[in-house]
């Protein structure tokens, strides 16, 4: 027992002393514009990816889709290794391959034993340099994210959230979806996606990113042995001039009351990545809190919002949600509700707002904080959320914050911060709504914009 206690002692650790182990993120930038960067640890497996600055905003209206199109086929086989030979070999090492596409970004990664990195870098290259992009292969997925769209059409989540952008950036890139249209997924051509992928998948706008039992300097040689023949371009010269995404104030209401629940999304125009006002803006979401009916704590949980909606049965679950872009953001929240439930349930909602902006107090300020450092430190588990941190921030940043300045961040975080910072940005703002389903008793724009401020004498 006495020896238990001991390696219990000896492996624990304060938050601080966390803070300040956390290995220094190395970054090597490669004479073609390549950023290499890792965090190295003693992990027996390692995460190593790319992340590229492309996406659905550097589409236009005709070949939206084409990045979500390029991912699909990322994976059916390079020149180098045709049909299934890459997945095959990926699945030889026992790893993991996966990636994703955003509005601003896309990603490959791979999860291996880090013995194996060298040969994960050679792959990754492979998969970025040598595009197949056969015309059967094309017409076979062609087919596969038709039918994933229908699918996708059952979210009506996901579906809210597009619609949301839609009409909170009407007539600019970033309403388009991530995944494109139908129309456009059946027609896009073979040469729409190799222009997609000469334009955007350049060194310059690449992070080579990797997290575990890795030697950055190995990482480093092996980048430099298969990236290197990647031509040297200025970020300047391969970067299309993203067009100011302005935010407008309206609606897209889609009734359909076949359906049983009502979503309802409603947001105002948020601050970009590198604006430090968005630390105060997620302290002040962690005030508001989440809320789903599968929780426990009935009303007596923290958030005021969360406990009138389980005493009053008002949805069955919301979220609070900052998403940033580079030069902008939606900073709302997101709610599912009975269709008799809707105008109570916002007429909280836009409350909890308000009160933000007027009365927000230190004790809840406090709580919130240490809601945010604790989904901090989540962030070192497991190599793969590691090194997506690492690329991301790159990407977002120019450089890996790294944990100590985000909780210094978060420190002087204090109630008048909170109160002014969503003053800045909620208090009498024209929102932007989506709503989806059941939405009836959703009230008319002008009432919900009325909600927006407190007449105060």
């Amino acid at each position: 027992a006495a020896l238990l206690t001991l390696t219990r002692k000896r492996g624990a650790a304060t938050y601080a002393q966390t803070l300040q182990n956390i290995p220094e993120t190395q970054v090597t930038t490669l004479e073609n514009g390549l950023r290499v960067a890792s965090e190295e640890s003693s992990q027996p497996t390692c995460t190593v990816g790319l992340w590229i600055e492309a996406g659905s905003r550097y589409e236009d209206a005709k070949t939206n889709g084409a990045g979500f199109f390029v991912e699909h086929l990322a994976f059916k086989g390079t020149k180098k290794r045709p049909g299934s030979a890459f997945e095959k070999e990926v699945e030889s090492l026992g790893a993991h391959l996966n990636g994703y596409t955003s509005r601003e970004q896309t990603a490959f990664y791979i999860k291996a034993l880090s013995k194996d990195m060298p040969k994960v870098v050679e792959l990754l290259s492979d998969l970025v340099q040598n595009f197949a992009l056969e015309d059967s292969q094309i017409e076979k997925e062609r087919g596969v994210i038709l039918t994933e769209l229908k699918e996708m059409d059952s979210n009506l989540a996901d579906v809210t959230f597009d619609y949301l952008h839609a009409t909170a950036y009407q007539g600019t890139a970033l309403a388009h979806t991530v995944e494109g249209t139908t129309e456009n997924i059946k027609h896009l051509t073979r040469s729409d996606l190799v222009s997609y992928v000469d334009t955007h998948f350049k060194a310059p706008r690449m992070v080579l990113a990797a997290a575990g039992g890795i030697s950055h300097r190995e990482l480093v040689d092996a980048a430099k042995q298969h990236f290197a023949g990647m031509p040297f371009t200025s970020k300047e010269d391969t970067v299309p001039t993203l067009t100011r995404c302005r935010f407008t104030g309206s609606e897209i209401r889609a009734r359909d009351d076949a359906l049983p629940l009502a979503h309802i999304a409603l947001a105002v125009e948020g601050p970009g990545w590198a604006d430090p006002d968005n630390v105060v803006l997620n302290v002040a979401n962690a005030i508001i809190g989440r809320y789903d009916r599968t929780f426990g704590g009935g009303k007596n949980q923290s958030s005021r919002l969360a406990a009138l909606a389980m005493e009053h049965n008002l949805c069955h679950s919301f979220e609070p949600f900052n998403t940033s872009y580079s030069d902008t953001g939606l900073f709302g929240f997101h709610f599912v509700s009975d269709p008799l439930a809707i105008d109570d349930m916002m007429f909280l909602a836009q409350g909890e707002w308000m009160r933000l902006c007027t009365s927000t107090t230190e004790s809840e300020v406090a709580r919130a904080k240490n809601y945010l450092r604790n989904a901090m430190v989540a962030q070192l588990d497991g190599t793969t959320r590691v090194c997506e941190n690492i690329g991301s921030h790159l990407l977002h940043y120019g450089r890996r914050i790294p944990l100590e300045e985000w909780d210094a961040r978060i420190s002087a975080v204090d109630a008048r911060m909170v109160r002014d910072v969503c003053s800045k940005y909620v208090y009498d703002k024209c929102p932007a709504i989506a709503a989806v389903g059941p939405i009836e008793q959703l009230l008319d724009y002008n009432r919900i914009r009325s909600a927006m401020y407190w007449v105060r004498l």
